[in-house]
């Protein structure tokens, strides 16, 4: 989303000339004139919007709309992007490209409102959002930008995915068809907190560069990057201490958007406002909703806004592509790996020719459309599997259990002693989520399939594995951590990843950097975190009993993946995952107020009995 490391996603010349060929540049600007409008909305405000339209005036075209929050730059109507759409091949079929920045942004009028909440009832022209910015901006362009056949369709990743999910809410009679792509759904759960826990460095960051103003008056400046002088995020952010020393030694509450982060751990009304999801009904407008499933800022977005449009609209056509990509990675790159793990090819060409501008050329232009409603790519056999629905229909509900002596194993303890494995958390040192210490003052997006043997020798990961696999296992839908555990203190964090363990025989890979081996690789593939007092409502946190034996069950999220014959399933858990989310003190504390002497050490117990098991709920594919 909005954390797309920002320089990587900006929509700017400056990013898309890195992408954009210089032929493809010059055809632009021998193809398409630009003109840009101050088109006004029903409170009056105005919205700053770039118009390329195809200088052959003998067909008419739809118009393909990108609303975003990251500036419609070059601005100047002699100044053109160097790329176009969502791809080459909508350059070259023609059509009217639309690009607007938001109301309180860059060059538009207004106060901007981080996901800005969504009304169900408009009962004056001053009851504005996002879906009625997009109605008014579809209305003006049809009425006012000749050669247009009357149809739009709305694209765009991440942060502008918001704002096409939030066309959908205009609910205007011209929107035809929309791609959400890697869209906030919920902006707590997706950016902010997974299951509870900060996302730390995917937002620390983020919101000085993000923030050029915070007033209603139009500009062009960008933002300042904050600078840390350092890429060794452990050892800054350990450093910097508690929480609330952001401000108090670097923001000084100058910054609006990061103060309401810190005002609002809970899952209180402000999130509850900002939850798209909520609105996504009596929707007549055909969509396509795309994900990476190594997404590491808005997977949950992808995910659940297609269950909720498919849920909520059951006669609307609503597809659905998750393909081996990092977030936003299918737009103009190979897609074909991630560190050390190969995809078996270029994946992103499939997906940008295939199926989303035959998406579109279907609904705006009346082509045929030949494509599965859901589009998933199976990681660890590198193939795309094409279904009716998502969760596909052919699986069963299993458990992994968590057994004694590290076992992982489909079947359950015996009866007998009840048991555990137990390690000491220590805030002082936390476990770090990435081999490379030095390299963490950003995400670093290769965590999501990185090589877990880094941590082999902490006493504070646990570790359970099944026995060498004697057929394929295919697990494709959500996974449930289902842990029994007990603490010491008052509060904790656990994290649960889960992993693909490769045979001793495995070979390296073109993409295998120097000094790995993929021969015992353990390729992480689906890893969350849950904040412990979060584990019965995310609106009211409670503290743990100590010595209490308490059930923590929290979702993992969708996956594809095959494990293959003679590898081996592991699941790790952790209660520390440094600097991705913050620490946990371990006492019952808000924790972005938090003091130094609120952190303690904790001693967690995992239990593996019959009569307090712990375990995973995967879907088996049969």
């Amino acid at each position: 989303m909005k954390k797309l490391l920002f320089f990587i996603f900006l929509i700017t010349a400056k990013a898309f000339s890195q992408q954009a060929t210089v032929n493809e540049a010059a055809y632009i600007k021998a193809n398409y004139t630009k003109h840009e409008y101050q088109i006004p909305m029903r409170d009056g405000k105005k919205l700053f919007t770039a118009v390329y339209t195809p200088k052959d005036s003998l067909k008419q075209y739809p118009f393909m709309m990108d609303r975003t929050c990251y500036s419609v730059a070059p601005y100047g109507a002699d100044a053109y992007k160097p790329a176009l759409g969502p791809s080459p091949q909508f350059v070259h079929d023609g059509y009217i490209f639309v690009y607007q920045d938001v109301r309180g942004r860059w060059m538009s009028e207004g106060i901007y409102e981080e996901m800005t909440p969504e009304l169900e009832v408009h009962k004056t022209n001053k009851d504005v959002d996002e879906g009625t910015d997009t109605y008014d901006t579809i209305d003006w362009l049809l009425k006012n930008v000749p050669g247009n056949n009357g149809k739009v369709g709305v694209w765009g990743i991440s942060y502008p995915g918001f704002y096409t999910t939030t066309a959908l809410l205009s609910r205007h009679p011209a929107l035809a068809a929309a791609s959400p792509q890697a869209p906030i759904a919920d902006l707590w759960r997706d950016d902010g907190w997974h299951n509870g826990a900060f996302f730390l460095v995917a937002n620390f960051g983020f919101y000085p560069g993000f923030t050029n103003r915070q007033d209603d008056k139009p500009t062009q400046r960008p933002g300042g990057r904050f600078v840390a002088g350092t890429d060794d995020g452990y050892d800054f952010f350990m450093k910097m201490g508690p929480m609330k020393n952001t401000n108090n030694k670097y923001y000084k509450d100058t910054i609006r958007l990061w103060n309401e982060m810190l005002d609002h751990p809970d899952y209180d009304q402000h999130w509850k406002d900002r939850n798209v999801l909520t609105h996504l009904h009596d929707i007549k407008t055909a969509v396509l909703v795309t994900g990476g499933w190594y997404d590491a800022e808005d997977l949950y977005g992808a995910i659940n806004t297609y269950k909720t449009l498919v849920k909520k609209n059951p006669n609307t056509p609503v597809y659905f592509t998750m393909g081996p990509w990092v977030h936003g990675g299918w737009a103009r790159g190979p897609g074909d790996h991630l560190g050390d793990v190969d995809f078996g090819g270029a994946q992103g060409p499939h997906y940008r020719d295939d199926i989303e501008f035959r998406f579109f050329s279907h609904y705006l232009k009346g082509t045929p459309l030949a494509i599965p409603r859901v589009s998933a790519f199976e990681t660890g056999v590198n193939q795309w599997r094409g279904y009716n629905v998502w969760p596909p229909q052919n699986t069963a509900d299993k458990q992994l259990y968590f057994l004694s002596g590290g076992k992982l194993s489909f079947t359950p303890a015996a009866a007998g002693k009840d048991s555990f494995d137990e390690y000491v958390s220590d805030p002082a040192n936390p476990v770090p989520f990435m081999a490379d210490r030095k390299q963490t003052m950003d995400m670093q997006r290769e965590y999501m399939t990185a090589d877990q043997r880094f941590l082999a020798g902490r006493k504070d990961v646990l570790s359970y594995q099944t026995d060498v696999l004697d057929k394929d296992v295919t697990l494709a839908g959500n996974i449930w951590a289902n842990l029994q555990v007990s603490t010491t203190g008052t509060d904790a964090d656990f994290v649960v990843k889960v992993l693909d363990v490769y045979p001793d025989t495995a070979a390296n890979n073109k993409f295998t950097a120097p000094g790995v081996k993929m021969a015992g690789y353990q390729q992480m593939v689906r890893s969350e975190p849950v904040r412990g007092k979060y584990r019965n409502n995310i609106e009211h946190p409670e503290p743990f009993v100590p010595g209490q034996v308490t059930p923590v069950n929290f979702e993992l999220q969708d996956i594809l993946h095959t494990f293959k014959k003679g590898h081996k399933i592991m699941v790790q858990v952790q209660s520390t995952w440094f600097p991705l989310i913050d620490r946990n003190p371990q006492t019952f504390v808000n924790i972005m107020k938090a003091d130094e002497s609120d952190f303690k050490s904790a001693t967690h117990k995992i239990y593996t009995s019959k009569q307090h098991p712990s375990f995973l709920k995967v879907r088996v594919v049969e």
